[in-house]
């Protein structure tokens, strides 16, 4: 039977306008699922410029709904949720990106550090710490260093902490010498706490090798030989603390001038408290002079000359004290009463501040409590700046 090519001719313009039509239908609908996409990733960005985070949210999963392999949706879908506080729901987000086998490897060691941050904000401390470590050789190995550094030292897991600054320092992100005599300084402490004076000392050394100009370390050292008895000692850690960091002495003005006077050096102290105070003038180091000054009469003359060139409660205080002490014209209740208002009227001034984030405190810290800084605090009260 011959083949009629007069159906072939018939048959393939019908088969090109068939093929036509399911490619122009095939783009429709790219274009819309394309619209649609774009549409509300867009009015998720818009949200959230005008800080509406809930209806972002919103929009956003939207968004992922309709393109759901795009990797920077969640992203910053994940973000959102963290900075809401819906840690859970962010946790889920980044493993669900790490559980995918088609996204790349930068954008895996992003995920992984999202994820870090997500359990670092749950509190999950635990798992971020396994999350950070995963992140060593990475681009975010500087970064996440200095989460664990942070995370240990808020565990208070110090020798780690120490281990981390020192590759921190190696790796040349900069100097953490004076963390880590802090750090040595908190091991100090803790070992006195459990009666290992051995380890104190190697812990207090080391902390020195660390930071040869730290303060805390000679501070630390003069208060153990104090309690131990050794005035002499203290004296002799607090004489270089006082070369070194003039300004940090007041911090331990009253404990020196107490040790000189036990030790019989209280002259010879007193000359170089009056030396100190003329470099670095403070109501702690004038009490300190006071307490060693035996005249009366050059007591009342320096406080008034400190209350003339640095007005302050704390001096005006002890000016009365004097006053009140020498010449008794008021009866036992009057003078209390007077005491009284006194240290009620100066105890808001008596208190260091945190130059970071302004956390206000009676005592001084070297870690400030609010915002975790080390040497944050001036050694100086707020009535003495």
């Amino acid at each position: 039977m011959d083949f009629d090519f007069y159906w072939l001719l018939l048959a393939l313009p019908g088969a090109f306008l068939a093929g036509w039509l399911a490619s122009r239908l095939d783009l429709r609908q790219l274009k819309r699922e394309d619209r649609a996409s774009p549409q509300a990733y867009f009015k998720g960005l818009n949200l959230l410029l005008n800080e509406q985070q809930d209806k972002a949210i919103d929009a956003f999963i939207e968004a992922v709904q309709h393109d759901p392999d795009t990797s920077d949706l969640h992203f910053a879908l994940g973000n959102l949720f963290r900075r809401r506080g819906e840690y859970e729901r962010a946790i889920r987000v980044h493993q669900h990106l790490l559980a995918r086998a088609d996204i790349t490897r930068d954008e895996r060691e992003r995920a992984q550090h999202a994820l870090a941050q997500d359990f670092m904000k749950a509190g999950l401390f635990d798992r971020a710490e396994d999350a950070f470590k995963a992140l060593e050789g990475t681009a975010f190995t500087t970064d996440a260093r200095l989460a664990l550094l942070s995370l240990h030292e808020r565990s208070r897991n110090w020798h780690p902490a120490i281990d981390v600054a020192r590759q921190l320092e190696a790796a040349g992100t900069g100097s953490f010498s004076q963390r880590m005599a802090h750090h040595w300084c908190e091991v100090a402490q803790e070992a006195d706490a459990r009666g290992r004076a051995d380890e104190a000392e190697q812990a207090l050394a080391r902390a020195r090798e660390a930071a040869p100009q730290a303060a805390r370390p000679l501070v630390i050292q003069g208060q153990r030989l104090l309690r131990q008895g050794d005035h002499a000692g203290a004296l002799r850690a607090w004489d270089e603390l006082m070369a070194l960091q003039p300004q940090a002495f007041a911090l331990i003005a009253m404990d020196y001038a107490q040790a000189a006077q036990a030790s019989g050096e209280g002259p010879t102290a007193l000359r170089k408290l009056e030396g100190l105070y003329a470099q670095a003038p403070s109501v702690e180091v004038l009490n300190a002079v006071n307490l060693l000054q035996p005249d009366e009469r050059l007591r009342r003359q320096r406080l008034i000359e400190h209350l003339r060139h640095q007005p302050s409660l704390s001096a005006a205080q002890g000016l009365i004290r004097e006053r009140l002490s020498s010449e008794v014209a008021l009866d036992q209740s009057e003078i209390e009463g007077l005491q009284k208002a006194l240290n009620t009227a100066a105890k808001p001034l008596q208190r260091y501040r945190c130059a970071a984030c302004g956390f206000e405190s009676q005592h001084y810290f070297w870690q400030c409590p609010g915002c975790q800084g080390w040497d944050t605090y001036p050694p100086r009260r707020l009535e003495d700046q």
